[in-house]
């Protein structure tokens, strides 16, 4: 390709990014008022114990620590009589079997829907946001091992994380007759039912989703998108590759030094001049990030490409270094602590939308860690199972919002 087709990326003066509009509901509502939402699947007659109720418990019980639905019951139990009833129930409180069925048979979309708006609405801004504010999406994807259903078949979820705050916005289940692919424009719906609105969020996927439709699907909600382009588009690969990136100076350099190794990471990025310059809809930079690793003395190299549909004055290499690597919160943050501070692969979970929903509240119990500054989730469990009355106050309350 011509080096007439592009324009190296120069510094230019970005325009300020405002922060997406406060939430304006006038309160931080309480977990009990949230759950309310929730439509309860039961007949109501013979109703004994609240929906509300039995999954506020749930969500505290996993907060606390508890990795499984026999787990929940056995924390519900563990009580005293002033906890339960501060938690909507009465003298009695339901047995194992009970919790589970009622569980097994909720909507996980929309459980996670109303989850991750009461986590988001209890997220006050940390102060003025920076002049170039931007919240940036990760969406990935995670194999429940333990967890199949009846014809054998793994569950698999999709799920959208707030980089910044560390919340799962949304989670869709992918059909097992399917793949991601389809399931990315139901998790932008769900993300924009949480906050209202998409515009101006940055959206970053893996290579599987350097779809065409994808791109126009962010588009269209006044999103942007960036994504990493690999062999599954083997003429948008070929194009970004032969592109003259020697003639393209450096634009941010980072050099990290952990764990015996240490990584230099280079960012270039040219603005794409033509509408032919690739062939991609909206992309408005190509970009190389070259990853050279020296582990006990031996030096590896790796290259790859992305696109992203921010114009280069709203996305400076030092700002697409750093999206980048936010990709990553979402393996790192979420899925690997599902994995090893609550177990989940090992959770053989195979009922209804039993999988699904236990992997909702165990994002939700992460988000609520992360909101109230724990970088350590393990622990952070541990404290709150030793602390449940304080636990029990704090997602419950209610109270003013300062605006």
């Amino acid at each position: 390709m011509a080096s007439s087709l592009i324009t190296a990326l120069t510094v230019t003066t970005p325009h300020a990014i405002g922060a997406p509009a406060l939430i304006t509901d006038g309160e931080h509502n309480g977990l009990l008022h949230a759950l309310a939402k929730v439509p309860d699947p039961r007949d109501p007659r013979g109703i004994r114990y609240p929906l509300a109720a039995v999954l506020a418990v749930a969500v505290c019980a996993v907060i606390a620590g508890a990795s499984s639905f026999a787990a929940i019951t056995d924390w519900l139990h563990d009580l005293d009589e002033h906890a339960r009833n501060r938690l909507g129930f009465g003298n009695a409180v339901p047995a194992s079997t009970t919790m589970w069925r009622l569980l097994i048979r909720l909507d996980p979309t929309l459980l996670a829907a109303v989850l991750a708006g009461w986590l988001h609405t209890r997220t006050d801004p940390p102060g003025p946001p920076p002049r170039r504010y931007r919240r940036v999406i990760a969406i990935d994807g995670k194999t429940l091992r333990g967890a199949r259903l009846g014809d054998g078949r793994q569950v698999h979820l999709m799920s959208a994380l707030d980089t910044a705050t560390g919340i799962v916005l949304a989670q869709v289940t992918v059909d097992t007759k399917s793949n991601e692919i389809t399931s990315f424009a139901p998790l932008l719906d769900a993300v924009e039912t949480v906050l209202g609105t998409l515009a101006g969020v940055l959206f970053i996927a893996d290579a599987l989703h350097t779809q065409t439709r994808h791109a126009d699907e962010v588009t269209i909600r006044q999103a942007h998108l960036l994504v990493q382009v690999k062999g599954n588009q083997p003429t948008l690969f070929k194009q970004l590759k032969r592109l003259p990136w020697a003639q393209i100076p450096v634009g941010d350099r980072t050099r990290d030094r952990g764990h015996g190794r240490r990584e230099t990471r280079t960012v270039k990025a040219v603005t794409v001049a033509t509408p032919g310059g690739i062939t991609f809809p909206h992309a408005q930079q190509a970009v190389r990030i070259t990853r050279t690793r020296i582990i006990a003395g031996r030096s590896s190299r790796e290259t790859a490409y992305l696109t992203v549909s921010l114009p280069a004055g709203q996305a400076l290499p030092r700002d697409l270094q750093t999206w980048i690597r936010r990709h990553w919160h979402i393996e790192n943050r979420l899925h690997h602590v599902r994995d090893v501070t609550f177990r989940e692969d090992q959770h053989q979970a195979r009922t209804g939308t039993g999988p699904a929903v236990i992997a909702t509240l165990r994002n939700t119990a992460i988000g609520w860690h992360r909101t109230t500054g724990a970088t350590n989730i393990a622990r952070a469990t541990r404290q709150a199972n030793r602390r449940s009355n304080d636990l029990i106050t704090a997602v419950t309350s209610s109270y003013p919002r300062t605006q």
